[in-house]
């Protein structure tokens, strides 16, 4: 069974063109039936299935405060005063009772679908045992970092305490971890997404495993 259909990417195309309340509020309707409310419904039947990869992935289809992200963009400190994101969105977290480790983001928007996994900018903590345990299994981590996306967001010059000469210094100097899939539109509305996305969250896998090993994350 699909979840989406057109209506999903309609949606969001035409939001993107009259991104102002008085637009939404009319048509918060087609926003309920064609993305939130399917949204949710694929969040609760992914639960089962990540749990087959991780019993410590949290997907939860609670409205709100759940794995959805919300529409409403935070513009208090952003130039842009557009009220409303142009996309959906939605989490799933390793990690309970405010420990957190790796996570899966799965991001719709029409041309610019994509899954993504790992650990974008972790706290300073968490970022060195991600590094040591870089630096202890080089041979664990070279068979992993080939799933990596580029990394813009490194140190210019090796980390305090780490060999300028480890083979992996370039990885040890990154500031995230993360690895991503691209979705097309047809994917996202197949009657078999359900399959595609579980299929990206294992091809991710390997990696959140490592890093939520190096947070004291059980996987």
């Amino acid at each position: 069974m699909g979840y989406f259909d057109k209506g999903l990417f309609e949606f969001l195309t035409e939001l993107k063109t009259h991104n102002d309340r008085a637009w939404f509020t009319k048509n918060k309707p087609r926003f309920e039936q064609d993305v939130k409310e399917p949204f949710l419904d694929f969040i609760s039947d992914a639960g089962p299935q990540l749990r087959k990869i991780s019993t410590s992935i949290v997907a939860d289809p609670r409205p709100v405060g759940g794995s959805l992200f919300r529409i409403y963009r935070d513009v208090r400190f952003s130039k842009d005063k557009s009220p409303y994101k142009t996309h959906a969105a939605a989490h799933y977290q390793a990690g309970s009772k405010g420990v957190h480790g790796p996570g899966y983001y799965l991001h719709l928007e029409p041309a610019q679908c994509f899954l993504a996994g790992g650990m974008w900018m972790p706290e300073a903590k968490v970022l060195d045992g991600i590094r040591q345990r870089i630096a202890d299994k080089p041979a664990e981590w070279k068979t992993i970092r080939r799933t990596l996306d580029h990394g813009e967001n490194s140190l210019k010059r090796p980390p305090r305490g780490f060999d300028p000469d480890h083979p992996m210094i370039d990885d040890i100097k990154r500031k995230s971890f993360t690895s991503s899939v691209r979705q097309t539109n047809k994917q996202v509305l197949s009657d078999d997404f359900m399959k595609t996305f579980i299929s990206s969250c294992r091809e991710i896998a390997p990696l959140m495993k490592f890093l939520a090993a190096s947070s004291g994350v059980p996987w």
